[in-house]
């Protein structure tokens, strides 16, 4: 007796299909919110002569948490697109009539969702708290850590709003030349320092600027004479300016699932916010599996129209964006009272739950009932006509 493959042609056609779209549409979307989110690091290459390269190296830490939050998303308009188009082309209508199933119809497409589910584990669990922590940690070192490397020659660059230095030329070897500095870190002495020559060194608590040969000039502001002091040798610590003293408090999306389930935030009133995250980590991968089920009820069921529908997609649509809202607010409330936090799991599960049965109970359970009607009267032991 011959059985049915597991994997037919139909569905790695129909797969295909999926799998290049959701690549193709995850990828495009991603790069898209990741060039409107890098605008504000653009001060760091305009106002403080940060590279092209660190720019890209520093956002393109971002992406991985673009992803995780959109490949849900995707996963429905693919998923719809795919689905939508196959029924205009009569393609699903041909298959329907080869006796396929709307469980058969639908098996690429929850492939392609499971992969996409597991994908998302995968983002939120390891990949995007690591490249956040590694983001922030980046962040934290360009803006007050490593101020003296985004000194440029011929630029004067601010290293806080009350510090501005200038460097005429840098020497292969990093000696600066020609160097002035406009230091109001004190309320009551504004100060102008020049200097021939100078060199960055690493302090204990951060970079430094040693300046030799200069002189600091200082207006009284008492008597308003103009005050000068030449000097063989100073240093200007570069950290102070930038307030880069303390360790960075990390932030609960940096945080792993462990620090999570047990929290020991900064702030202690947090420990509600960081165990809801836990959960929220957990729960919003079941999302992708669910939009895809709304999208699948959407399009395999209904009666055929020649010209095709835009009720049922707009219904869709409508569904999706509700689900994201609610998702905001059920995460917001459980974040606030941790009480709420099975809501966050409903949230997520519900939807694909309810579309499941609907689309695939009815031909579950009408083999059993035609089976009944079929069978023998239990009352009189005969066999129907």
């Amino acid at each position: 007796m011959l059985t049915a493959p597991l994997v037919t042609r139909l569905d790695r056609y129909i797969f295909r299909q999926l799998a290049v779209a959701l690549i193709a549409v995850t990828t495009g979307l991603a790069v898209l919110i990741w060039l409107t989110q890098s605008l504000r690091f653009v001060e760091l290459v305009v106002n403080r002569g940060l590279s092209i390269g660190v720019f890209l190296e520093l956002t393109g830490l971002l992406l991985p948490s673009f992803i995780a939050v959109i490949v849900p998303i995707t996963s429905f308009v693919v998923v719809q697109f795919v689905y939508q188009r196959l029924a205009g082309d009569r393609e699903l209508t041909v298959m329907r009539s080869a006796g396929l199933s709307p469980y058969a119809l639908a098996r690429p497409a929850l492939a392609l969702a499971i992969l996409a589910t597991l994908g998302c584990y995968l983002l939120n669990i390891w990949i995007v708290p690591a490249s956040l922590n590694s983001f922030r940690e980046f962040q934290w070192e360009i803006r007050n850590r490593v101020a003296a490397f985004l000194l440029q020659e011929g630029v004067f660059t601010s290293i806080s709003d009350d510090l501005t230095v200038y460097v005429r030329f840098r020497d292969r070897d990093g000696a600066l030349r020609g160097i002035l500095v406009d230091d109001a870190r004190q309320p009551n002495s504004h100060a102008t320092i020049l200097a021939e020559r100078g060199q960055l060194i690493e302090g204990a608590a951060g970079p430094r600027v040693l300046l030799l040969n200069g002189s600091r000039q200082e207006i009284d502001r008492l008597t308003g004479r103009l005050k000068i002091l030449t000097f063989n040798e100073n240093a200007i610590d570069l950290s102070e300016a930038t307030h880069g003293d303390g360790a960075r408090p990390r932030d609960m999306t940096e945080a792993n699932l462990g620090e999570l389930f047990d929290p020991h935030p900064a702030n202690a009133q947090d420990v509600s916010k960081w165990r809801a995250e836990a959960d929220r980590r957990l729960s919003s991968p079941l999302s992708t599996l669910s939009f895809a089920l709304v999208a699948l009820l959407s399009v395999l069921t209904g009666s055929f129209r020649r010209f095709g529908g835009i009720f049922r997609p707009l219904i869709a649509v409508g569904a999706i964006v509700g689900l994201l809202a609610l998702g905001l607010a059920v995460g917001s409330l459980a974040a606030r009272d941790n009480r709420l936090i099975p809501l966050i799991w409903i949230q997520a599960i519900l939807p694909g739950v309810v579309c499941a049965l609907a689309l695939f109970a009815p031909q579950v359970f009408a083999p059993t009932a035609r089976h009944r009607r079929q069978g023998a009267d239990p009352a009189s032991g005969k066999m129907p006509a």
